[in-house]
């Protein structure tokens, strides 16, 4: 081997491991958190273009439809900077005032968007009533084939971050999800609408704000339906009963534990926060009952689960 290759040959293995490296950290499964603000991303930079091609569409093709379609996708990119404040915040650790993190948060952002949503959908039947009173052109029939294109993009919106809300069990992401649902639906029912005020001419051109109403009334049902899960997780809703099953089973099935008797479990932001009651042989010393907690601890914070803190306390059997 030559001199400049025993030279080479250090910078080669370097340059080797960096990139095994590199690899490995690409490897990594994503945080929740970082599923998260990834999903809002995807989802915010999708809003921005969208509420722009149907606000321009819909001021070009006559369509009013079409335009509160637009106007309400604008607010879609207020919630999703809201959805993303909230998921950064809840992220952050505890500290002095907060000793159990700012999960509440995440909840938080979802009351808001919740909000939004309610008052866009109010906003927009207001305006439908006023235009359905007065006369005006049927829409362009180029309107139709953006809102193919609109209703598509949404539902697609729609699965990926309910997907991903409920993988990481964010309120905030499920309901950012059910607001491109929303949207989906107003679309379909703007393209309804347009579709018979162009099918049947000048007697029918109130079609397309008739059509803005009703999907009004869909937003304003989902906006309430989004609004009391905002409260339940505000107010500590108690988790799925499978949930609870799970961490009683992983709890119990700990050496040493006897049974579980209490067990309660909070949701804040993307975590939980457990208290388990746990029973142990009344006769065992202080010290070996301490350690079967810490093992009760570990093994539910080891869980996929999510939990963020566990509070142990031991009876007697």
């Amino acid at each position: 081997m030559a001199l400049d290759d025993l030279r080479i040959f250090p910078v080669a293995c370097s340059a080797t491991l960096s990139y095994h490296n590199v690899m490995h950290e690409k490897a990594k499964p994503l945080s929740r958190f970082d599923r998260g603000v990834r999903t809002v991303l995807v989802g915010l930079s999708s809003n921005v273009l969208l509420a722009a091609i149907k606000i321009v569409a819909g001021i070009l093709g006559n369509s009013y439809a079409l335009l509160a379609d637009g106007i309400e996708s604008t607010l879609d990119i207020f919630s999703s900077v809201v959805v993303l404040g909230g998921i950064k915040i809840s992220s952050l650790p505890a500290d002095e005032n907060h000793p159990y993190g700012h999960g509440k948060a995440e909840s938080l952002a979802a009351m808001t968007v919740s909000l939004v949503l309610l008052m866009a959908g109010i906003g927009i039947a207001v305006k439908s009533c006023l235009e359905i009173m007065q006369p005006h052109h049927a829409p362009a029939f180029f309107t139709l084939i953006i809102l193919i294109g609109v209703i598509i993009a949404k539902e697609t919106l729609f699965r990926f971050l309910f997907s991903v809300g409920s993988a990481v069990d964010s309120l905030s992401l499920k309901t950012e999800a059910w607001h491109h649902r929303s949207d989906a639906l107003t679309s379909a029912a703007a393209f309804i609408g347009i579709s018979i005020s162009i099918i049947g001419g000048k007697d029918y051109a109130r079609a397309d704000d008739w059509a803005a109403l009703a999907a009004s009334g869909i937003i304003i049902f989902n906006g309430i339906n989004m609004i009391k899960g905002a409260v339940k997780e505000i107010m500590d809703y108690a988790p799925s009963p499978e949930t609870e099953d799970t961490i009683r089973s992983i709890a119990g099935g700990v050496s040493g534990v006897s049974a579980i008797e209490k067990c309660r479990v909070r949701k804040s932001g993307l975590n939980l926060f457990v208290d388990i009651h746990v029973e142990v042989n009344g006769q065992m010393p202080v010290r070996e009952a301490h350690a079967i907690a810490h093992e009760v601890k570990d093994a539910l914070m080891k869980a996929p689960l999510g939990i963020a803190d566990v509070l142990v306390h031991i009876e007697p059997a």
